[in-house]
């Protein structure tokens, strides 16, 4: 039963998180506002929980494909395989309108009010300059070009050293889960 102690309690604590809330969340200006929805437009940060979903799948594929190296027939392995994968594929594509969907809600309470708070309306129009600046977009068109030579040159230059102690980790790897396995 409540007493009217009780409910003129949760009265007050409700108005002074309404009055604190209040007081933390200052109006922003309809300019600066504008400023902020154009960086998040550019910045596109709903994709970030797309992109915090491809690491674990990424590692549940490779982990597959490492537990099914020389314990299945190659063309069970294959076949398995391209089920894992069309399995990692359907999950990425039905969890990502979810993810999507969070962040739309949540970064206009999450993201927009940081953004107002700690850039001022010239430092927001300095941020948006960046985001649309030409060269900006080249760069991040190279990047794949850019990552993947990287990536070969590293693998051709460390290949003869890398390769003998990838080959000795998954050795030791395979004996430890055979140990484990068996009865």
């Amino acid at each position: 039963m409540k007493t009217p102690i009780t409910i003129h309690c949760k009265r007050g604590l409700l108005l002074l998180a309404l009055i604190s809330a209040g007081a933390c969340a200052a109006p922003v200006p309809p300019a600066k506002q504008a400023l902020v929805d154009k960086v998040l437009k550019l910045w596109n940060p709903d994709n970030i929980g797309q992109q915090m979903l491809q690491a674990p799948v990424a590692d549940a594929v490779q982990q597959a494909r490492a537990m099914l190296q020389g314990r299945a027939a190659p063309e069970k392995r294959d076949a398995a395989m391209n089920d894992i994968v069309g399995e990692a594929k359907q999950f990425m594509a039905d969890a990502t309108p979810i993810t999507k969907g969070s962040a739309d809600k949540l970064i206009p309470t999450t993201i927009a009010p940081l953004l107002a708070e700690r850039y001022t309306e010239e430092e927001l129009k300095q941020l948006i300059s960046i985001l649309e600046s030409p060269v900006k977009k080249k760069f991040e068109a190279m990047l794949p070009e850019m990552q993947k030579t990287l990536g070969e040159g590293v693998a051709a230059d460390t290949r003869a050293v890398i390769d003998p102690k990838l080959q000795g980790l998954k050795e030791k790897i395979g004996l430890r889960l055979r140990a484990a396995v068996t009865p």
